[in-house]
């Protein structure tokens, strides 16, 4: 049963019994571990009060081979991303990324994912308050990405047409991107300027000059995500 010290963020924090935590990590190289913090929340606990979702640090647990859950035996403090909490927005946000890894992530070594969503909580957690709208829309559609399931836009995911720059387009979620209106008659109409933005933020270029429709992306985010990563079921 080694000591393993890794880099980790806390995605999900929740109690056990009176006194302790179960928390669940997101690591580079270890990928989405569990692990009980015991003791936690005793006033006076090792840990400080410092295990809370959205918090970086050094992990240290005790990996139990064959065992979904391990031993958190000490966590050093990085960052703690404490103004997440202070705008709703940000922390809506922050929540949707930390769901989306929990329900896909594996134990597997994805140090990109990682990264991916490490400044995702900071761009989150730093943005000037006109600008957290943007940075939450597109820290969604590049962790979406990242994860493999970007939405077709340069095509018709029905007849394989290529688009040109000027063609309104409508979405078909359950195809996984976009269709032509002939082959779509009907259904949610994605212009030109939103399908660049799509392509734009999934690459992580977040930029500074907003999305022209935020209430279309977040419509498109949420019945995106419910088809193809939450299968359906409520986030």
């Amino acid at each position: 049963m080694p000591l393993i010290r890794a880099h980790a963020v806390i995605l999900q924090a929740f109690p056990y019994s009176d006194t302790s935590k179960i928390l669940r990590l997101y690591t580079p190289e270890l990928g989405l571990r569990s692990v009980i913090a015991k003791g936690a929340q005793r006033p006076k606990s090792r840990f400080g009060g410092i295990l809370e979702p959205f918090t970086e640090g050094e992990a240290h647990f005790f990996l139990k081979e064959g065992r979904d859950l391990h031993t958190l035996s000490g966590f050093d403090l990085i960052r703690s991303r404490q103004a997440l909490g202070r705008d709703l927005t940000a922390f809506a946000a922050a929540s949707l990324l930390a769901e989306l890894v929990i329900r896909t992530g594996t134990e597997e070594a994805q140090p990109a994912l990682f990264w991916v969503l490490l400044d995702a909580l900071e761009r989150l957690a730093s943005a000037p308050p006109l600008e957290i709208q943007l940075h939450a829309i597109s820290s969604v559609w590049e962790l979406i990405a990242q994860l493999g399931y970007h939405p077709e836009l340069d095509v018709c995911v029905d007849c394989g047409r290529p688009f040109s720059e000027d063609e309104a387009t409508r979405f078909d979620v359950e195809a996984g991107g976009t269709a032509c209106m002939v082959c779509r008659p009907t259904g949610r109409v994605v212009d030109p300027i939103t399908r660049g933005e799509i392509r734009r933020m999934s690459s992580g270029e977040a930029g500074t000059g907003g999305v022209a429709d935020p209430a279309l992306q977040r419509a498109l985010i949420r019945v995106f995500v419910s088809a193809h990563l939450a299968h359906g079921s409520p986030l």
